[in-house]
């Protein structure tokens, strides 16, 4: 899929960005430096300011609620882009994520979980796009949210 052709692959895949999530705190949802990086700063998997699933992944979260976060971070993440860039095509590379799943002691998923993050990534910017990636189990993420994703990106 061509990068060119992102807003398509959205409309294709019926997928309709949410609202830019507000900033949680005193930092910039999106830091530019160099050239042509962007830092993306933590998103969690918000729905209009609040928390869309709490808790622990492995206790109170089952892997799939915890990859349905996950892919809703990178939605978030996709809305704070589309605002701070003023357009998605100007995304020339996914470079490295990095992804927190607040995780029970005894759940060893925290992969699984980044994978549908991932995968949206792959489904709406192409295989190519992929990122690099870690993914981190914690004990506990702002607002007892089971997932919270950053990234570093490329752009034109």
């Amino acid at each position: 899929m061509s990068k060119t052709n992102v807003y398509d692959n959205l409309k294709k895949l019926n997928i309709e960005l949410p609202p830019p999530p507000a900033k949680g705190g005193v930092y910039e949802p999106v830091k530019l430096f160099g050239s042509n990086l962007a830092y993306i700063s933590g998103c969690v998997p918000n729905i209009e300011g609040l928390p869309s699933i709490k808790g622990k992944v492995g206790k109170d979260v089952s892997l799939e609620e915890a990859q349905e976060a996950a892919r809703r971070c990178m939605l978030n993440i996709l809305a704070v882009l589309d605002r701070d860039l003023g357009d998605l095509n100007r995304v020339k590379d996914f470079v490295k994520m990095l992804a927190f799943v607040a995780s029970d002691n005894d759940f060893y998923s925290q992969p699984q979980v980044a994978n549908a993050a991932s995968q949206l990534i792959v489904d709406v910017f192409g295989e190519d796009k992929c990122p690099a990636r870690s993914a981190i189990g914690v004990n506990v993420l702002p607002g007892d949210v089971p997932v919270e994703i950053e990234l570093l990106i490329e752009i034109e």
